[in-house]
């Protein structure tokens, strides 16, 4: 890949840059990442043309805008963000994109202007590591290309890790098939204005053809593209492009930065390491599908390679200041055994649902958290932490015993060794203040976190004693969970009195979570939808559930936490733009 094509500058200092923070080594293009330095002079507002920015030769184009598919940021950092459009323009490649950044919605104060390139090996996407001049901040952003301006986005720098944060609010979000409902979920979020990040854990995408996994009058008004199940590289493109088509989805990416991590219908179902459930000879080989669909995720999603020749290493780690670290895991594909029905094989000490490194990782992650002296130490990731019985039954892990029968396997209950690792380390360290977030199973779920929850000696289910941390569990952005309200009320009434760790959950409503951080508690509000069937704007607010700071136990509240005051105001909404580039 030629130097040239990295070329980012800064405008306002006339720094012709350029750094690659980040640089796939098997040169396929959507995992690469630019990044430029910030320039020394915010008071600027030249804007593009401005003092050292040399706007590059555009190809002729006589068609529609390029823009597509919105735009989008990700993965913020004190001073960096990724910045991602799309550019569809048939029969062009290395198309040149100029983005802007500046701290005003109508762009007059720019602050950093950059160059990166549209090309076929990319699926046409690009991302650039904006470097920008303040930490906690919200910035708006703009594509040009082709004679066209993209809609206006905006985003958000976290603090420093030594800085004192007094609030942060994150909107957490799964599980979105685009045929099984509309996309209310994503249009909700997108008009948050006090939103500090959109915390996606997984099912962005699902891989099933028409028929398969869908509501098939909703199949009958959003079409599935490609027609049938996902495999190749040129299918998955084909997946994301049609979900970026949709326009609540790009509303809220154009509004907010999103942290994402994938699950296992990025791939294919009850994906694993090394292979899957919904994977068959006659699909080729898993490896290469595997491949095909972390390519395409890179290129699709606003998200900063970790290792730039290891593209399936996803996990990585966020601070907001002092107030809390965020980490994101992958219990999907990095380090899983495949999963098992069996109690005795799911008790296995040499199974792993993280795999070692990551569990190492993790390990020294929680440890930095607590010594930086973070007040909130959140995991964001896939699968319920706590178990799920049909009757819970003190644990007796030296003799391969107990904890009741288990139901979902899917989940850790199918790998009691990690879980055991993670909450004793927990223990162990004497860190208060650990919050687990998570998505995948279609439902809302409110729990306390004990390493034996069947056990009154180990877990007082009145009082919360034992809890060594808490769970919340967001619901599905459109994919079902009980197929009426009836049957999720009956097995609400079953299960939390058989899992008395369990304190609340929902398994009908699709909607989502705000995740409420001070440094006084963590509460989680869920916002439930009237419905996906059809486009609505309708919402209800359904629960709140919180922790106080030191208790690592949940106690409900009956109101949701009041909206930040003077929130920045929301990207301005967007008119199709044309000029012509001197």
């Amino acid at each position: 890949m030629k130097r040239r094509d990295f070329l980012v500058k800064s405008s306002t200092a006339g720094v012709s840059l350029v750094a690659l923070s980040a640089c796939n080594g098997a040169g396929s293009g959507g995992t690469d990442v630019v990044a430029a330095s910030p320039n020394g002079n915010s008071g600027s507002s030249d804007g593009a043309g401005g003092q050292g920015f040399v706007k590059p030769a555009m190809p002729e184009w006589g068609g529609p805008s390029p823009f597509q598919h919105g735009v989008a940021s990700g993965d913020p950092l004190a001073r960096q963000v990724i910045l991602w459009t799309r550019i569809t323009a048939d029969g062009l490649d290395e198309v040149p994109v100029i983005v802007r950044v500046s701290r005003d919605p109508e762009l007059n104060d720019v602050v950093y202007e950059g160059v990166g390139y549209a090309r076929s090996q990319a699926d046409y996407t690009v991302k650039i590591d904006a470097m920008l001049p303040d930490a906690d901040t919200t910035w708006f952003y703009q594509f040009e290309s082709l004679g066209y301006f993209s809609p206006i986005g905006r985003t958000k720098t976290t603090a420093h890790a030594h800085e004192s944060v007094e609030h942060v609010r994150l909107a957490v979000m799964a599980c979105a098939n685009y045929s099984y409902g509309f996309f209310n979920a994503y249009r909700k979020v997108a008009f948050r204005r006090d939103l500090d990040a959109v915390l996606f854990l997984g099912d962005y995408i699902y891989e099933y053809g028409p028929g398969e996994y869908g509501d098939p009058e909703v199949e009958k008004l959003r079409p599935l593209d490609p027609p049938h199940e996902i495999v190749s590289l040129s299918d998955y493109r084909r997946r994301y492009a049609l979900n970026r088509t949709d326009e609540d989805l790009q509303e809220c990416h154009r509004q907010h930065p999103f942290i994402c991590v994938w699950d296992d219908h990025e791939i294919t179902n009850d994906a694993w390491s090394g292979g899957a459930e919904n994977h068959n000879e006659g699909e080729g080989s898993y490896a290469d599908r595997k491949r095909a669909a972390v390519q395409a995720y890179y290129e699709w999603m606003p998200i900063r390679p970790v290792l730039p020749d290891r593209q399936v290493r996803i996990y990585r780690s966020f601070e907001f200041g002092q107030l809390a670290s965020l980490m994101m895991l992958d219990t999907r594909l990095i380090g899983r055994d495949q999963q098992t029905d069996s109690p005795v094989t799911a008790r296995d000490r040499n199974r792993s649902l993280l795999g070692d490194d990551q569990q190492t990782w993790l390990f020294e992650q929680l440890e930095h958290s607590q010594t930086r002296g973070a007040h909130w130490h959140l995991l964001g990731q896939q699968v319920m932490l706590s178990p799920l019985t049909l009757g819970a039954l003190p644990d007796m892990p030296n003799l391969d015993l107990g904890g009741g029968a288990q139901v979902n396997y899917d989940q850790w209950d199918g790998y009691e060794a990690s879980r055991r690792a993670l909450l004793g380390r927990i223990e162990a360290m004497s860190l208060d203040n650990a919050v687990v977030l998570t998505g995948d199973i279609h439902s809302s779920w409110a729990m306390d976190v004990s390493l034996d929850p069947g056990n009154w000696f180990a877990y007082n289910r009145f009082t919360g004693e034992g809890s060594l941390a808490v769970e919340f569990v967001t619901p599905a952005v459109t994919s079902p969970g009980a197929p009426s309200k009836e049957i999720s009320d009956l097995a609400k009434a079953y299960l939390i009195p058989a899992n008395p760790h369990i304190k609340w959950l929902d398994f009908y409503h699709r909607g989502y979570m705000v995740l409420d951080v001070t440094p006084e508690r963590c509460q989680a509000d869920w916002f439930h939808l009237d419905t996906v069937s059809e486009p609505s704007n309708q919402e209800h607010f359904a629960m709140a559930w919180y922790t106080a700071s030191g208790d690592n136990h949940i106690q409900s509240s009956k109101v949701p936490c009041a909206p930040k005051r003077n929130a920045p105001p929301l990207a301005p909404e967007h008119k199709v733009q044309k000029e012509a580039l001197a």
